[in-house]
């Protein structure tokens, strides 16, 4: 199989899908591998090292998207990616179609196999290759809150940890999964004082034990997470429903009543974000102000730090992406119900059940397509 590895084009995007081992072992099977002049280079990976794993360099992304049979890329393909795409060729990338309805029409239209892999899940329904990417922003979020909690950029002057006397921030988040525990323990670390907003009385345990209550958890409903909102020096944004657009949790009204200089670093924002005043920005403008909170909405957070959200992240893709080589993709998705959960668009066909309830799309099972 030809495999194709464009660079990333979305605005400061420095991760690349594919590290050299990978090509190494793609090799070795008899595959194909095409890697785009520079790809790597943010993430510390030269075209010389690509080369010498056995991959050809290629000048530009034109001849990979329009001959490879696997394309493997790390954010979802943007307009003048998506007119390149073909029926017969497969992507396999996160996609985050469910915000994004102009992407899901154009992979609709192309008649592309598009393979998200934030739905893919493990044998115990987890979500194995979002994981790496949601400690990477569940970590950073923190770090974040507390740059822009200074306040030359808007933020309350306070340092998260507080110092002797000095009050430390109250840091609340909202979810208790895995960009919510990295994202405590991180905020735990600096010394802040955090509280994480949960669905149930089980989550709330599980919370309390593993942080052997350093952390408060709460059991929270719409009314309680505002008035949390209204307390909390950070909000940190980390609820994830598969496949499907975030929860507004987070009101207008609930932002008004908010501390001026409050920071919310909204994770959730590449599946459209968790408050209603959310909206993408990059990481080159990362933050702007809402009734004097500031709010950093980075859609792709781990792009930040491009070496360890590279590699990483290969290492949970390479079993797949070495599957999907070998078996085909079809045959891939047929052997592998973990992988098929994956399989968001089809020949023209809409696979994915969440983005289907979404946007009111036909919905058509992967199972009775391959």
């Amino acid at each position: 199989m030809l495999v194709g590895v464009p660079a990333e084009i979305k605005p400061e995007e420095y991760r690349v899908a594919i590290v050299p081992a990978t090509v190494r072992e793609l090799v070795a099977r008899g595959h194909r591998v095409e890697v785009e002049t520079r790809a790597g280079l943010g993430a510390g990976i030269s075209d010389r090292e690509y080369a010498e794993a056995g991959a050809i360099v290629v000048d530009d992304a034109g001849p990979i998207f329009e001959r490879a049979e696997l394309i493997v890329k790390v954010k979802e393909p943007l307009a003048q990616e998506r007119r390149r795409l073909r029926r017969g060729q497969a992507i396999f990338t996160y996609l985050h179609l469910a915000p994004d309805r102009a992407q899901l029409d154009d992979l609709l239209q192309s008649g592309v196999t598009a393979i998200a892999y934030e739905t893919v899940t493990d044998a115990a329904g987890k979500l194995p290759l979002l994981a790496p990417m949601s400690k990477v922003a569940g970590r950073m979020a923190p770090q974040v809150a507390a740059n822009f909690l200074q306040y030359f950029h808007g933020g309350r002057g306070m340092l998260l940890g507080g110092i002797d006397d000095v009050p430390a921030a109250n840091v609340l988040i909202l979810g208790g999964g895995t960009v919510a525990t990295n994202a405590a323990g991180i905020a735990l670390g600096m010394g802040a004082e955090v509280s994480m907003a949960v669905r149930s009385p089980a989550a709330a345990e599980r919370i309390v034990q593993r942080f052997d209550g350093r952390a408060r958890a709460i059991v929270a409903d719409e009314k309680m997470i505002g008035e949390l909102c209204r307390s909390a020096d950070v909000v940190i944004g980390a609820v994830l429903a598969p496949g499907a657009a975030a929860p507004k949790l987070i009101s207008r009204s609930t932002i008004a009543a908010m501390k001026r200089g409050a920071v919310l670093v909204d994770v959730s924002i590449d599946q459209g974000g968790c408050a209603e005043t959310s909206r993408p920005t990059t990481h080159g403008q990362p933050i702007y102000v809402v009734d004097g909170v500031v709010h950093y909405c980075v859609a792709n957070m781990p792009g930040a730090v491009p070496r360890t959200s590279t590699f990483a992240l290969n290492d949970a893709t390479r079993p797949y992406v070495l599957a999907l080589a070998e078996k085909g993709i079809a045959r891939a998705l047929r052997e592998d119900a973990g992988l098929r959960n994956g399989l968001n668009v089809h020949d023209g066909k809409l696979t994915c059940r969440p983005v289907a309830e979404e946007t009111g799309l036909p919905y058509m099972s992967p199972d009775d397509l391959l």
